[in-house]
């Protein structure tokens, strides 16, 4: 009578499977799932069984684990041969610093440029981003895809704005409608991208270089002054002041804390943005005067946290948001209220000293 030790201290029948395959060779009828392939690796790398533990890695190299079978082969992974781990390890191991980020960005991707169900695939993704990424990876991924698709929106209305004439007039045309499509989709783009970075908390930067858009405000005036795109792309107005506006509702409520620099060009810049919006926009849709209004609002507000000095001149612009009875615009009356009230105190600065 012999005492076989095994150095294990499982189930006993797992000994006895591992002792009969010595002999049967039988894998394929043995190790039909996961759990059974891990219940016998260890017993054959005890017994040195080479065969058996080739046939069980091979088999979970080919198959899905639960969340629970994925512990344990990560957990046996340190007791293989490199070469037998290196197919499990690819799988639950990424190879580069930036593989996180690169899935991250790749998905946002795909959310802006599937075609089909695109909206659906918008919603997963947010979640995926809300769910998975740290907010420095997010921070990452999403102002490289913000720079690349502003930057797309801003080459196609410069190049709608200064179209070049040489050509077939046909052919002008087609190219300048293509513009406009162009700048529509990447702006719905951006407008996404707005709302993910201000969900997440990572649109300072974004804010910043919204800010920085003198010239970019003015290639949509001037697009805004033509009327071809009233037929190719109707929306455009509003997508614009959607992104300004988001942008602009967190910074007034300190959801991103940005610069008095910052928040003065941003209200200087596209300001004449949402005038010219409001001139050449006609009809006005119900939506697009309830956009037009939480904006100037808004607006009123940042300028509210100003120096007076660069607060008396954007007041001075912001005439154009009065109507023909005072009483419908008190945001502009609050205004102007503040800051003459502030206008006739006196001055603090001797105070001070």
């Amino acid at each position: 009578m012999f005492h076989l030790n095994l150095g294990v201290h499982d189930d006993p029948t797992v000994h006895l499977t591992v002792l009969q395959l010595l002999y049967t060779y039988d894998f394929p009828t043995v190790i039909a799932s996961a759990s059974t392939a891990l219940e016998i690796l260890p017993v054959a790398l005890e017994l040195l069984f080479e065969d058996c533990v080739k046939a069980c890695v091979k088999f979970l190299e080919a198959v899905p684990w639960s969340e629970e079978e994925e512990k344990r082969v990560l957990s046996s992974i340190p007791l293989l041969r490199e070469e037998e781990s290196k197919e499990l390890l690819a799988r639950v191991s990424p190879g580069e610093d930036d593989f996180y980020e690169e899935m991250l960005h790749g998905l946002i991707e795909k959310a802006m440029y599937s075609q089909p169900n695109m909206a659906f695939v918008k919603v997963f993704v947010a979640k995926l981003l809300r769910d998975f990424s740290s907010r420095e990876s997010a921070r990452r991924v999403l102002e490289r895809a913000f720079d690349s698709n502003l930057r797309v929106v801003k080459e196609s209305l410069e190049q709608y704005s200064s179209p070049d004439f040489r050509g077939d007039h046909n052919e002008t045309e087609a190219i300048q409608r293509l513009h406009l499509h162009t700048a529509m989709t990447n702006g719905r783009h951006l407008l996404w991208l707005v709302e993910r970075m201000i969900e997440l908390k990572v649109a300072d930067l974004a804010v910043k270089q919204w800010s920085e858009q003198a010239a970019f405000t003015v290639d949509l005036q001037k697009a805004f002054r033509d009327d071809s795109w009233r037929n190719i792309v109707p929306g455009l107005p509003a997508v614009m002041l959607r992104c300004t506006c988001k942008l602009a509702i967190a910074v007034a409520a300190g959801t991103i804390l940005s610069s008095g620099q910052v928040r003065m060009k941003l209200v200087k810049d596209w300001l004449p943005v949402l005038i010219s919006c409001k001139d050449s926009v006609s009809p006005m849709l119900p939506s697009h005067k309830t956009l037009y209004l939480v904006l100037e609002e808004t607006f009123l507000r940042i300028i509210s946290t100003l120096p007076m000095s660069d607060a008396q001149v954007l007041l001075q612009q912001c005439l154009s948001f009065s109507t023909r009875n005072v009483e419908d615009c008190p945001h502009l009356v609050t205004a102007f209220n503040t800051w003459f009230r502030r206008a006739s105190q006196p001055p603090q600065m001797e105070n001070l000293g």
